[in-house]
């Protein structure tokens, strides 16, 4: 099973909980971001374009227990930035696993090996180690010659050290989906409990901004990928949110299911937009205009978005909201190939895309090697 047998009683007794009181809107995972800072500075990902006090900033083990009690979710990600460069990192951690949060700490895996002494296995906690394709992808992807070993070697300590590990993939134009499934199969021999695939979110903050799927391409991209599955993949994902990839269900977006909360507050309205901030959970609830999100609003900026944080709670509520999502939903667990001639068509037709050589994408005003290790802490 791609998650723990605990792991899914507690979500779908909390999702069912939820209907039976009757609440249409409920957060599914809190997005604890503890710190922007990072080791890496990826072309697709803008956080560390913020100025280095911010970059600086960090929030306190209190103030994230505080976040997730008040969000009351089963789950939370602890993304960032690099959560590993957070200097209490354990202690969040190990206060999460004590409240019995199951947490996914989202990490580039440059400081795992070194830094794995420091927590303790369990059940509550799996490392989501973000590695976005074969070698030389994930290379491109993070502007690291030499990322994926570091991320790999990660990835195996943890392993063996008897920790949950999964693995996060986003996917960009250009990705070559017969590396993508060969990348699956890496993972899969490197003993990862499970993996979770999305295709990226235009940030505003981006180096890159070329290179975002949209809509039509990404469900072409993902047919190929997701159809014709083998048996030895595992995917920590809604059966139904990854139907939705593959152009095989219609889904409305969930921007209240994975709550933010950073340095900044309560971030408005998602993970992936930044419209104001409120001090609470429930400020937050109570006065975003809710309708002003998700592809049907007609908001541009939610246009191509078809991310994982805001469509996987979408999958989830449509499997409990019928004896129908039940049903779809466990014949995508137990009849998962999803056998497609086309689309084994399209992956002998593929003709991958090619691309530069390798460049680091610098922080805003051009700053330095050294500078941008001494901001994050590398």
């Amino acid at each position: 099973m791609a998650v723990p047998v605990s792991q899914a009683w507690t979500v779908a007794t909390y999702v069912l909980k939820q209907k039976l009181m009757g609440r249409k809107k409920y957060p599914l995972v809190l997005m604890l971001e503890p710190l922007f800072r990072c080791n890496l500075a990826c072309a697709g990902c803008g956080k560390i374009q913020y100025p280095a006090h911010i970059l600086k900033a960090e929030l306190s083990p209190e103030e994230c227990f505080k976040a997730v009690e008040e969000c009351g979710t089963p789950m939370v990600a602890i993304p960032g930035g690099e959560p590993l460069l957070h200097p209490q990192m354990p202690e969040i951690v190990a206060g999460l696993v004590a409240r019995k949060k199951y947490v996914y700490m989202c990490t580039n895996a440059l400081l795992l090996k070194e830094k794995l002494h420091l927590f303790k296995p369990s059940k509550y906690l799996s490392f989501s180690v973000h590695v976005d394709g074969q070698r030389e992808h994930h290379d491109f992807s993070v502007c690291r010659e030499g990322g994926y070993d570091i991320a790999m070697e990660g990835v195996r300590v943890a392993v063996e050290a008897g920790f949950r590990v999964t693995t996060n993939t986003t996917l960009f134009d250009g990705a070559d989906p017969n590396s993508v499934r060969a990348h699956f199969d890496e993972l899969m021999v490197a003993g990862v409990e499970s993996m979770m695939v999305s295709p990226g979110y235009t940030y505003d903050k981006a180096p890159d901004q070329k290179h975002f799927l949209g809509r039509a391409r990404s469900k072409k991209l993902f047919r190929s990928i997701l159809s014709n599955r083998k048996k030895t993949w595992r995917f920590n994902a809604s059966p139904i949110f990854m139907e939705f990839l593959m152009g095989k269900k219609d889904l409305t977006c969930t921007p209240w299911g994975m709550p933010t909360f950073s340095i900044f507050g309560w971030q408005k309205p998602c993970y992936l937009l930044q419209d104001g901030y409120a001090d609470s959970f429930k400020e937050l609830m109570e006065t975003v205009q809710w309708s002003n999100y998700g592809t049907e609003s007609g908001n541009p900026q939610c246009a191509n978005c078809m991310v994982h944080s805001g469509y996987e709670a979408s999958g989830v509520n449509y499997t409990f909201s019928s004896l129908k999502g039940l049903l779809q939903t466990a014949k995508g667990i137990f009849f998962s190939k999803y056998e497609d001639e086309g689309a084994m068509k399209l992956l002998n037709e593929w003709k991958p895309a090619t691309h530069g050589p390798l460049v680091q994408i610098g922080s805003p005003v051009t700053k330095s090697t050294t500078e941008l290790q001494e901001v994050s802490g590398d």
